[in-house]
C-alpha cells in the first residue's frame, strides 16, 4: 500500500491544486484536486485519522497541517467562509522548498516570547477537528436513521429547498427523500436524495445504485454522507451522459450545519485593546 505523504510533502501538491482551481478553493475542492493530482488509491483514502472518534481521513488531517504552515509562511490566506486562496507572495514565488516553510515556522516559534507557536498550530488544527469529531460521533452513533433523515430534511429546507419529503422506503434503491431546489425564485429542479450515516468511504457502486433508482424520476440527485467518497465515486457522480449527482461528504455537511447554526453554536471571545493615542489626545 502506498505510504501517505507527510504534511510537508503535501505542501507543493496543495499549492498546485489551488493554482489549478484558479487560485482559490474550499477545503473540499482543494482536497479533491490534490487526490486527483496525486492519484491516491481508495485504500489510502479510506485510512481515518482516528478510527474511534473521527470520520476525517488521514490525508485530510495532514492537508490541514500543510494549510496551516503555508498560512504562517504567507503563501495562503483564508476567509471567514472557509475559502483558501493564494497570496501575492505565493503567486510570485512559485518555487520553494517545504523544508524552508517548516524551518521558518519553527523559527517563529523560538522568536515569539512566552508562547509556543507549535502548540498554537496544534490548537488551530485540533480545535477544528475536535468539534467535527464530536459532531461525527453524534451523527453516526447517537442519532437513529430516521432522526438523521429529519436532520437532512431540515438542512435542505434551511438551504432553500421546498416540498422536502422523507420517504425512506425499503427497496427503493436507497432513495431517502425528495424535494425541489429553487434558484432565485425562477428556476426549479426536482431532486432525489440519499443520506448515509457512515464513517468509511462511499464507493462508486453506491452511486451507481442510487442513480439507477432515480433515473426518470428527478432532474438531479443529492448524496449526503457523514463519511467520505472514494475517487471512483467522485468520477461516477459526474460521468458523462449520466444524470448528475451532487455529493456532500462529512466535512461539507459539518460546515453547512455550522453555517446555518443547526445544532452548532459559535462562541466569540471578546478582545479589548487599549487605544493609547485616544487617551493622550484628551
Amino acid at each position: 500500500m502506498r505510504k501517505i505523504p507527510t504534511y510537508d510533502e503535501l505542501m507543493i501538491p496543495l499549492l498546485k491544486a489551488t493554482r489549478e482551481l484558479g487560485g482559490s478553493g474550499s477545503i473540499e475542492e482543494i482536497y479533491t484536486k490534490v487526490v486527483e493530482l496525486e492519484g491516491f488509491t481508495d485504500e489510502v483514502l479510506a485510512q481515518l485519522h482516528d478510527k474511534e472518534k473521527s470520520s476525517q481521513t488521514e490525508v485530510a488531517y495532514r492537508l490541514a497541517w500543510a494549510r496551516t504552515y503555508l498560512k504562517k509562511y504567507g503563501f495562503l490566506e483564508n476567509s471567514s467562509r472557509g475559502i483558501w486562496s493564494l497570496t501575492e507572495k505565493a503567486r510570485t514565488q512559485t518555487e520553494f522548498e517545504p523544508s524552508d516553510v517548516v524551518n521558518f515556522v519553527r523559527a517563529l516559534d523560538k522568536a515569539v516570547p512566552k508562547s509556543n507557536l507549535q502548540d498554537g498550530l496544534a490548537k488551530e488544527i485540533n480545535d477544528e477537528s475536535s468539534w467535527k469529531e464530536n459532531l461525527s460521533n453524534v451523527l453516526t452513533q447517537k442519532l437513529d436513521p430516521s432522526a438523521f433523515e429529519r436532520l437532512v430534511q431540515r438542512l435542505l429546507r434551511e438551504s432553500g429547498f421546498v416540498q422536502v419529503e422523507v420517504t425512506g422506503r425499503t427497496g427503493d434503491g436507497g432513495i431517502d427523500g425528495k424535494g425541489i431546489a429553487r434558484i432565485n425564485g425562477f428556476m426549479s429542479f426536482h431532486v432525489l436524495f440519499q443520506c448515509k450515516r457512515y464513517k468509511g468511504s462511499v464507493g462508486a457502486g453506491d452511486i451507481r445504485d442510487f442513480r439507477g433508482a432515480m433515473v426518470g424520476r428527478a432532474d438531479k440527485g443529492l448524496f449526503i454522507t457523514t463519511g467520505t467518497f472514494t475517487p471512483a465515486a467522485l468520477k461516477e457522480a459526474t460521468r458523462d451522459g449520466a444524470p448528475p449527482i451532487d455529493l456532500v461528504d462529512g466535512d461539507e455537511l459539518a460546515e453547512k450545519l455550522k453555517e446555518l447554526e443547526l445544532g452548532l453554536k459559535r462562541e466569540l471571545v471578546e478582545k479589548v485593546t487599549v487605544d493609547e493615542s485616544w487617551f493622550l489626545s484628551i
